[in-house]
């Protein structure tokens, strides 16, 4: 295994557009890292970079101490899985899984020993005389992750593998490469747009938009300490509550919107909040820490619009004025849709973020 280094990589295209602004982090030897982001963020971009499929414009990219800018794919000591299986369909599991090693010039001998190994560690032994027809589909993408695990590279790169799975497939699927990664030890570089699964796998995420890393760091630090407005909206699911007004400070804080004032208390972290006084901010608050209120003093009312219970949880849909906000609470009697809720904040969970540029107050 080894570690790769990014130092200000960057990938611009001939008609200017800029897929990657110089993205500098290292993957340590062994990691799982995540690479997250909405579609067109440039995820794709920079594993197909380190992969060697993509030109890269300008900055270093290092793999195990060696600068492979210039070095072709092949010579690059990595094996990547894509989103499409890519097997052969006149092949069976076992020749789908040699093929590579086949074609490099590895002996018979060697070629069955980990074909083998790797069909045992995927669970694939009862299948290697098998055709991808005849498989599920979890079972072919076990397959093509098998493929890449003979070639025991450097490093492992995953390109939304799991996306053309059904739900339940996807969980499994997940559990499978988690527990792949801790059996080999393995360096890592994953790819995807959901963030539930970024959060379950990566042991640290980088967040992209717009070609623009916005926050590297490990997925509960994410979700309890976001860098700025977009990873308080992308990370989470239902993402953190959003509510623009001006911060005042008058025995107590409280946010000043368009439809009233929310109290805030004296949370903890209210003394980076000082400098902010009477100016725009936004605030943000986790589903799970806005709840109806049943004593005491709300901080705001809301409407229920809409009940929402998936099983162990209940999500309420509320409007205050017109924003939309979610709160997630346990099973319980619980208000008809159209009544008004008191509802209480969570004081030492609140986050606040600057409205013009959307930079996280007190990071």
């Amino acid at each position: 295994m080894a570690a790769v280094r990014l130092d200000q990589l960057r990938k611009v295209y001939p008609n200017g557009h800029v897929g990657v602004a110089g993205a500098s982090f290292e993957i340590a030897d062994g990691e799982l890292l995540v690479l997250v982001g909405p579609s067109g963020c440039g995820k794709t971009t920079l594993l197909r970079m380190i992969a060697g499929l993509e030109s890269i414009s300008g900055g270093t990219l290092s793999i195990d101490g060696r600068v492979v800018n210039a070095v072709a794919p092949k010579d690059r000591d990595i094996a990547m899985v894509f989103q499409n299986y890519a097997l052969y369909p006149h092949m069976t599991v076992a020749e789908n899984l040699g093929f590579g090693l086949k074609l490099r010039g590895h002996k018979q001998a060697e070629i069955d020993r980990r074909v083998a190994a790797a069909a045992k560690t995927l669970e694939l032994e009862a299948r290697l005389a098998s055709r991808p027809a005849a498989l599920s589909g979890g079972q072919r993408q076990r397959v093509a992750l098998g493929r890449a695990l003979v070639r025991d590279p450097k490093v492992f790169l995953l390109d939304e593998p799991l996306s053309n799975l059904d739900a339940k497939l996807r969980l499994s699927m997940r559990v499978e490469i988690a527990r792949l990664h801790r059996q080999l030890g393995a360096t890592m570089v994953y790819v995807t747009h959901d963030q539930i699964e970024a959060m379950t796998l990566g042991q640290r995420i980088v967040v992209l938009d717009g070609g623009v890393i916005q926050q590297i760091d490990t997925p509960m630090a994410l979700y309890e300490r976001p860098a700025n407005l977009f990873v308080a909206g992308f990370v989470g699911s239902p993402a953190m509550n959003q509510l623009r007004g001006t911060l005042r400070h008058d025995r107590g804080w409280t946010l000043a919107t368009a439809h009233g004032a929310i109290a805030l208390g004296e949370p903890p972290q209210a003394t980076a909040w000082q400098p902010w006084r009477d100016r725009e901010v936004v605030l943000g608050i986790r589903p799970e820490h806005l709840q109806p209120r049943e004593t005491g003093e709300a901080a705001f009312h809301a409407r229920l619009e809409v009940l929402e219970p998936v099983g162990n949880e209940v999500f309420l849909n509320l409007r205050y004025g017109g924003q939309a906000l979610v709160s997630r609470v346990p099973p319980r009697a619980l208000p008809e849709p159209g009544d008004t809720l008191p509802l209480g904040l969570a004081a030492e969970r609140l986050h606040l973020f600057d409205a013009a540029g959307g930079a996280r107050i007190g990071a």
